[in-house]
């Protein structure tokens, strides 16, 4: 009887040592991300893994806010309330020099979503940027990051300043407005609007898709066009590295996830408010350069585009180009 019962206490040890070291292992093994983005392009890419995350047991647990601007999610990533950032490329080149280098990329999550949208009888008789000379040419953000880029595009094409007006409105809604209105009349659109644009109005069509003038200009070699790129604090790198790199891993599936089942994710582009309705969704996905780029591939299509923009106004990068340590996965020269 005696021996019964000690083998019972042993028994009873060996399993609380199980649960408790297994326990420990299971804490360790799933970790809490916090993921921050902006309704637009660049969410899109989350879409499949916000999806599966409400689903499925994967080896992190996330927490996904989606803010409407910059303004509003770049604050939160700065005092520490979102370890992982989906932001505008230029932004995270001030982030880092705000943070004296206290921030590192670790992908390009959207390539160029810019779109030159006209009438039909306008596109006709273009050809290519030098034949917007004289040409009025409406879009927004008197000072940001696409007014500078068309300018440049526009430069490299050959005109000057003085050839051609840029008129600004306060919203991408208003250049599409105007659009409408004026079939002759020229506006830089960004996705999902372009799209929205063509569809709500059978006379606009796609004059020029930015990407591939971008592409003209820098060839082979240069940067490519950038629009959104995924940020984490060093702190927060060095301490959860592997947490980060499952989150990478994820990030590439459910891009790949939606550029191959395009008419899912515009249903759960609309479910997360990103657009307002599915068919407008399933035209601008396509069209929204959603893509996965790490390791030197990201090192070399963003920073080429930050020299560019360096070049126009240092200030659109925060005074100075990022050092090598920016380019998280990159080769460190």
């Amino acid at each position: 009887m005696r021996k019964v019962r000690i083998k019972t206490v042993l028994l009873l040890i060996l399993c609380l040592i199980v649960c408790t070291f297994g326990g420990c292992r299971e804490k360790e093994e799933t970790q809490n991300v916090r993921i921050g983005s902006m309704k637009g392009p660049t969410s899109m890419g989350l879409l499949f893994l916000m999806e599966k995350a409400e689903t499925e047991k994967i080896k992190n647990e996330y927490e996904f806010l989606m803010t409407s601007t910059a303004d509003e999610l770049l604050p939160l990533f700065i005092k520490g309330e979102i370890d992982i950032a989906l932001v505008p490329a230029n932004a995270a080149a001030v982030l880092y020099q705000k943070t004296k280098g206290g921030i590192s990329v670790i992908d390009v999550n959207t390539l160029g979503v810019l779109y030159m949208v006209s009438g039909k009888e306008v596109t006709g008789g273009i050809g290519s940027l030098a034949d917007l000379k004289g040409k009025t040419i409406y879009l927004t953000g008197r000072g940001t990051t696409p007014d500078y880029v068309l300018q440049y595009l526009l430069q490299e094409n050959g005109l000057k300043e003085n050839e051609y007006t840029l008129e600004y409105k306060s919203e991408a809604t208003e250049v599409a407005a105007l659009l409408a209105e004026n079939p002759e009349a020229v506006g830089l659109l960004p996705q999902p609007f372009a799209a929205a644009a063509c569809a709500q109005n059978e006379a606009l069509s796609v004059l020029f898709d930015m990407n591939k003038e971008w592409e003209k200009v820098q060839g082979e070699e240069g940067g490519s066009l950038v629009t959104g790129v995924t940020v984490v604090k060093k702190e927060f790198l060095e301490q959860k590295e592997e947490a980060v790199g499952n989150f990478m891993a994820e990030h590439e599936k459910s891009i790949e996830a939606i550029n191959e089942d395009v008419k899912k994710g515009a249903a759960l582009a609309v479910k997360a408010g990103i657009v307002a309705k599915e068919p407008v969704a399933e035209a601008a996905i396509p069209e929204c350069s959603i893509t996965y780029l790490a390791g030197e591939d990201m090192k070399q299509a963003l920073s080429g585009y930050l020299e560019v923009l360096y070049e126009q106004n240092p200030e659109t990068v925060g005074g100075a180009l990022p050092g090598k340590d920016f380019y998280y996965g990159s080769v460190q020269e």
